[in-house]
């Protein structure tokens, strides 16, 4: 009995000379193998999707890049904010189906619209990349201009706001549609707002608010009151086209007067009574002994 109760003590005590190894011993593991965290850039993790349209297009946040999974002929679409003095490129790399699955060359195209969905052009870059049966991947690539801080209104310059990318096949052989391919997105950008051209302009607003996410890229400025002149409350009103209405009425039936006044009197003479006959030379002259000779 002494002996079974002299280990029991005995095993209690070596438990409890453990204890403050054991409690320094796991900070030491924690930290040999820490857990997951984000990248140190703090950078999203890249988009595992793309729209198919305008509207479903994927907003990716500044410096996240897409890595998406897909089948020959879909449309891909993805969406990205730019800001003022910055020159944005986009890079793309296909991967395609492997040589034995297809039966021809294929052509992938990239094309870049502004927040107005007008096509902006690339200053650099293969927009149009074309690979044999054997080809396996493809490279991509647009460089839009410089970002205005502003433009007229009547010209295609790329202004602050979202930009859409576009990615899809445009020449393949009818029984490779469908088949699976992969691609890969990087957005990047140089210059900042010191960059911008010309110098002295302001956008008031972005080119279109970015809708369903995106970065919005300038400020919307607060409402200008329009000029009022002496004239404004003439043309202002929900009853002013009555006034004009009438007025012009008026005026037309006044014109109409008198046209027909000098149309059908001219010079102030009244014209001969209609069936009258003119004189004609020779002949007596109605008066009052018109019928009667003199004696």
């Amino acid at each position: 009995m002494r002996t079974t109760l002299r280990g029991t003590l005995r095993g209690a005590l070596a438990t409890a000379a453990l204890l403050p190894a054991l409690a320094l011993a796991a900070p030491a593991a924690s930290a040999a193998s820490p857990s997951p965290s984000p990248s140190a850039s703090g950078t999203a993790a890249p988009a595992t999707k793309a729209g198919t349209s305008f509207l479903t297009a994927v907003n990716l946040s500044p410096g996240q890049d897409a890595n998406v999974a897909t089948s020959t002929g879909d449309y891909l679409y993805w969406a990205f904010g730019a800001a003022e003095g910055q020159t944005p490129t986009i890079g793309l790399t296909v991967n395609l189906a492997t040589g034995t699955d297809r039966h021809g060359p294929q052509t992938w195209t990239v094309e870049v619209f502004d927040g107005l969905r007008r096509r902006q052009a690339c200053t650099a870059g293969t927009q149009n990349a074309t690979g044999d049966q054997n080809t396996t991947t493809l490279s991509l690539s647009c460089t839009l201009r410089e970002i205005r801080s502003w433009a007229e209104p009547w010209s295609g310059d790329p202004l602050p706001g979202t930009y859409y990318v576009k990615l899809a096949v445009t020449d393949v052989p009818q029984p490779d549609l469908g088949l699976a391919a992969s691609v890969q997105l990087h957005v990047s950008a140089k210059g900042n707002a010191d960059n911008a051209q010309p110098e002295g302009g302001e956008l008031k607003a972005p080119l279109v608010p970015p809708a369903g996410g995106g970065a919005s890229t300038a400020k919307a400025a607060a409402p200008v009151a329009p000029e009022e002149h002496w004239y404004t409350g003439w043309f202002s009103g929900w009853n002013s086209r009555w006034y004009w209405t009438i007025g012009g009425g008026a005026l037309a039936a006044l014109a109409g007067v008198l046209g027909y006044h000098l149309t059908r009197h001219p010079r102030g003479h009244r014209p001969a009574r209609y069936g009258s006959v003119p004189p004609q030379a020779g002949a007596p002259q109605p008066g009052p002994y018109a019928g009667s000779e003199r004696h």
